[in-house]
């Protein structure tokens, strides 16, 4: 009897000790459904992490503001003087409209002391254009065209910008300053004016040389003006076809 009753406590005593190893080893494992969530929640939080904040895509640390388009952009200055002018009045070809001949004596340019300073300036955005302009030795009575052409130095380069669309270029000049407000139509006005022989002398600006392409917008001037490829051209009655003060239009690295 009593060696019976041990073996059955010592055969209980191991049972209780198996019951609690297994229980023991249950409380050690992740469940069938707490470990696909819990990998499922890992992995979503790397997923987000991944789409805002991707490795080759470092943070933007200057504000977006789509209103500083607006803002001057691009400037460029030219000293206008007699010297940059290719050529005096009486080399004007035999061909030349009446109306781009002088009306009153000439002068050579060694003789001018007329000048000018001036300031085309852009925006941002490429939808606007300033001009400023100051004059010294010429009278505003005097003035009969002022244009912004393009070409390269010592050519006489179409017309992009004809002043008179804008208003009364006079007027704009009894201060001795002139100043106006561009905008795409100012091109395309321009563009759209030169007709017969006298077009031949307006023709628009090509975007590229030897392509029929011409400029029609602020974006395709300032991409001239980068190249140093615009001029200020003040025409009077006394040097009309050249002009009397011409002034080459340079990028300002920093205005």
């Amino acid at each position: 009897m009593i060696k019976q009753a041990m073996v059955r406590g010592i055969a209980g005593l191991t049972l209780i000790g198996l019951l609690t190893a297994c229980q023991s080893a249950e409380s050690t494992q992740p469940s069938a459904t707490t470990a696909p969530a819990a990998a499922h929640t890992q992995m979503a939080h790397a997923s987000n992490t991944t789409a805002s904040q991707p490795a080759n895509n470092p943070a933007l640390d200057t504000a977006l503001d789509p209103s500083r388009g607006q803002e001057i952009g691009y400037v460029y200055e030219a000293f206008l003087s007699p010297h940059q002018e290719p050529g005096e009045e009486e080399d004007a070809p035999a061909f030349t409209p009446d109306e781009l001949l002088s009306s009153a004596p000439s002068q050579p340019r060694a003789n001018r002391t007329s000048r000018g300073h001036g300031f085309l300036r852009i925006t941002k955005d490429l939808s606007k254009a300033y001009v400023d302009v100051k004059l010294e030795n010429v009278k505003p009575e005097d003035v009969v065209m002022f244009h912004i052409h393009c070409g390269k130095p010592d050519i006489l380069g179409p017309i992009l910008i004809d002043f008179a669309f804008s208003g009364n270029i006079q007027e704009n000049l009894a201060d001795g300053t002139f100043s106006v407000e561009l905008t795409n139509t100012d091109i395309e006005k321009e563009s759209e004016a030169g007709s017969g022989l006298l077009g031949l002398f307006t023709a628009g600006c090509p975007i590229v040389p030897g392509l029929p392409d011409e400029v029609q917008t602020i974006s395709g001037m300032q991409h001239i003006a980068e190249q140093s490829e615009l001029y200020f051209n003040l025409h009077t009655k006394g040097q009309t076809f050249y002009g009397d003060i011409r002034g080459k239009l340079q990028p300002v690295k920093n205005p």
